[in-house]
């Protein structure tokens, strides 16, 4: 039996094949690392790309719930406050009083 290995490494030197990966172990577990990195389902590779996405997810919750809180914040002050309505109405909708001229400036 010591003759099949000692003549199965010996053709594995002829390869010249690095002799760490004569180790069973190290082949092992070069062999699951190139496995894991290209072949399997949940590679490498897929799990950076889905944490990328699982951080832009992230960022872009934490704007719209601020958002949501600047609208709620608007919405009460709107609705208890004549004058905040008024002033939203004439900004946003261009409303004005009957005997008002509006002119509209435009910044660029």
């Amino acid at each position: 039996m010591t003759t099949k290995r000692s003549g199965f490494r010996q053709r594995l030197r002829q390869w010249k094949v690095p002799a760490l990966l004569v180790n069973k172990y190290v082949f092992t577990l070069f062999v699951f690392g190139v496995w894991m990195t290209f072949f399997d389902q949940n590679n490498f590779m897929r799990q950076y790309r889905r944490i990328a996405e699982l951080n832009a997810v992230k960022s872009k919750t934490a704007y719209y719930e601020s958002e949501t809180a600047k609208a709620k914040k608007q919405l009460q002050a709107l609705q208890n406050d004549q004058k905040a309505l008024e002033r939203f109405a004439r900004e946003k909708y261009y409303m004005k009083k009957p005997n008002e001229d509006v002119f509209v400036i435009i910044d660029k």
